[in-house]
């Protein structure tokens, strides 16, 4: 079982930065493919990133391309969200997931292929 923790939200300016991280629990982080999430008020929860276990494959939404980074340290157990860019329609609650993979370069886009769910982290970009 893995336990995962976000931090780093916040309320940001346009054009602002952010990164969040997930730390997660247990000995083998790199069996497991992770993901970003998010979720706005009103809204379903949508695909924002995901890298394999290896971090050798790596796959965005289409509208954060280029503005966002997907990151991991299998040594540190973390997930890394470089958030650059940001604008006001990126404000929204982002969850950190994680799906048990064999495949250490495969990745997963489905929310509802996920196993593991952090608490969520509150990310506000104002106009």
């Amino acid at each position: 079982q893995v336990q995962l923790v976000e931090s780093g939200g916040g309320l940001v300016q346009a054009g602002g930065s952010l990164r969040l991280s997930c730390a997660a629990s247990g000995r083998t982080f790199n069996s497991y493919a992770m993901g970003w999430f998010r979720q706005a008020p009103g809204k379903e929860r949508e695909f924002v990133s995901a890298i394999s276990g290896s971090g050798g494959r790596t796959n965005y939404a289409d509208s954060v391309k280029g503005r966002f980074t997907i990151s991991r340290d299998n040594a540190r157990n973390t997930l890394y969200l470089q958030m650059n860019s940001l604008k006001p329609e990126d404000t929204a609650v982002y969850y950190c997931a994680a799906k048990s993979s064999p495949f250490i370069v495969v990745v997963y886009t489905n929310p509802f292929e996920y196993e593991y769910w952090g608490q969520g982290t509150q990310v506000t970009v104002s106009s």
